[in-house]
């Protein structure tokens, strides 16, 4: 599938941020489909401080450079993963974290890989990785096909998106770049 497919997320990252709202994550593990919904993101890109892409490509965040539709996996406090969607055009450094998801299918199997059930299978960013099975090999994967596919929802109406300040960082730590679904039970922080 090509870029093309993801023009939708061409766009400022705190838009694409937003528009993830209720759109999903399809991923295939032995056989099996998981998916989850997307209940709560982060906008990221390099005019942002708190942005992994600030100081400009590295090894380390290539992926986030490479255009709208592809996957950016990094590790973080050496135990857990966390996937950011890559928006904007190819150059520009520029993601959406997916802090929580709600399960929508393969929930025994997030269960089984997570140790737990309930609210707490997806809604953190390092949970959604560990019950997804997503590393650093599907860092620079393209969302348009297998294993890992994002599935473009229709836009929530804006009085059902909360905007509010991101979570764990240090710098630019006003800014208003964390959106969720208002009520929804997965988000990670209130």
């Amino acid at each position: 599938m090509s870029r093309d497919n993801f023009e939708w997320l061409n766009v400022p990252v705190e838009e694409a941020a937003r528009r993830l709202l209720g759109c999903e994550l399809e991923r295939e593990i032995a056989g099996e489909t998981l998916r989850v919904r997307i209940v709560e993101t982060e906008a990221y890109d390099q005019a942002d401080e708190a942005s992994h892409t600030y100081r400009g490509p590295t090894v380390r965040n290539a992926a986030m450079f490479r255009g709208a539709g592809h996957a950016y996996v990094y590790f973080i406090h050496g135990i857990h993963h966390c996937l950011n969607v890559v928006t904007g055009v190819e150059g520009y450094g520029s993601g959406v974290l997916i802090r929580a998801a709600e399960p929508v299918t393969g929930l025994e199997l997030m269960a089984e890989r997570r140790g737990k059930g309930g609210i707490e299978l997806t809604n953190g960013p390092g949970k959604i990785c560990q019950a997804l099975d997503i590393d650093l090999t599907l860092s620079g994967h393209s969302l348009g096909r297998p294993p890992l596919r994002l599935i473009k929802r229709p836009p929530l109406p804006a009085d059902q998106v909360i905007a509010t300040r991101r979570v764990g960082i240090s710098k630019a730590v006003n800014e208003l770049r964390r959106f969720y679904i208002a009520g929804n039970p997965f988000v990670s922080k209130k």
